[in-house]
């Protein structure tokens, strides 16, 4: 049987006392980070989100297999914060759409859920009416035409069910009470709210795609609402697609199990906690680029040195830089780049790694006495 084939679904239950210990500190973590964050400047807090953000909508797409331009995500999402950022670049439509979802649903975290919030969100997601190469129903419930929604894998004719969603029939009923109860006030924690909320929509899976995307939206609303502020500075996308085994591990289990959610929420408190660890990672590279340019701005450098640091202070630059990449980035000479870069080391902005010759190489300090 599947979960939502139990006669008391979609009444879910847990064990309170199991899961106190890792809600109380999942709490903890988020006061702690939440007071750190209040303690920096108004553009430091801004940065940190926007990374958080970044983060959140690359990573999430990611679950899915699908890949996103980092710079693109970060250009849509700071146009749309009207963030004076250097260096924007045009984003595609699938990037827009996920963006515009994300930044709905955690910025105007306070307005409530409906049917019709969820059809615009499925199509900002789904932009030309197609996944992939097959044209899908947008900005409604899936339909029976469509047949079953199955998540499966498998070689052909070896193919393992995982989960096997409600018939569409049922989708208006069952999303009608979900979303009743995701705006009823009540005493339940918004943490715990968060949890029961994405495992509750992803097995309802109302749509003909994007159901896992739509899910992690929902909760980072839910957490929103649990931090009081539209600013985000952990990611639990990121998270989950660090620990993405266990998290389809855990859902499979959950949903050919009885509707006691207690494993689930228990992993999802640990899931959600290491996101919040991490945020301390996002807070020291935050404030690292802001020293740097601290640094930088008592002599500013010229356009082509600070678009190839703004390069190699992003998430996605790899290696270390040396004359050919930066005149590749900088699109200019190799001798105008070497004049760059000896430049920047005279400044200590950028370090000289051990070897030379044609491996000369450099990096970026690691701090700034």
């Amino acid at each position: 049987m599947w979960i939502y084939e139990h006669k008391n679904w979609p009444d879910f239950m847990w064990d309170a006392k199991a899961i106190a210990g890792k809600l109380a500190e999942v709490r903890h973590q988020q006061g702690r980070l939440l007071g750190r964050m209040e303690g920096l400047g108004f553009d430091l807090r801004r940065e940190a989100s926007l990374d958080t953000l970044t983060s959140d909508v690359v990573k999430s797409s990611a679950i899915e297999g699908e890949t996103l331009n980092p710079e693109e995500v970060r250009s849509s999402i700071a146009r749309r914060l009207g963030l004076d950022i250097a260096g924007l670049v045009p984003a595609s439509r699938n990037v827009e759409g996920i963006v515009e979802m994300m930044l709905d649903a955690t910025q105007k975290f306070s307005k409530p859920l409906t049917k019709d919030r969820l059809f615009d969100w499925h199509a900002a997601l789904f932009p030309t009416g197609r996944s992939g190469m097959h044209k899908i129903t947008v900005g409604n419930w899936r339909t029976e035409e469509a047949g079953a929604m199955q998540v499966v894998s498998g070689a052909m004719g070896k193919e393992k069910i995982h989960f096997e969603a409600p018939d569409a029939k049922h989708l208006e009923k069952e999303m009608k009470v979900f979303l009743t109860w995701f705006e009823k006030k009540s005493d339940l924690d918004a943490v715990l709210k968060a949890g029961i909320a994405h495992l509750w929509f992803v097995t309802i899976h109302p749509f003909e795609d994007g159901n896992g995307r739509i899910a992690r939206a929902i909760g980072d609303m839910a957490l929103a609402r649990a931090d009081g502020t539209a600013d985000r500075f952990y990611s639990l996308s990121a998270q989950i697609e660090r620990e993405r085994k266990a998290y389809y591990d855990h859902l499979e289990r959950q949903q050919r199990s009885e509707p006691d959610i207690t494993i689930w929420l228990s992993w999802f408190l640990g899931c959600l906690g290491h996101a919040v660890a991490n945020a301390e990672t996002t807070l020291g590279n935050v404030l690292f680029k802001a020293e740097l340019w601290k640094k930088i701005n008592q002599a500013p450098v010229n356009d082509r040195q600070r678009n190839v640091i703004n390069r190699m202070l992003e998430d996605g630059f790899t290696g270390f830089m040396n004359t050919s990449k930066y005149a590749k980035l900088a699109k200019c000479s190799n001798d105008t780049a070497l004049r760059d870069i000896q430049d920047l080391v005279l400044r200590g902005i950028f370090l000289q790694n051990e070897g030379g010759g044609r491996n000369t190489s450099y990096r970026l300090p690691d701090h700034f006495a």
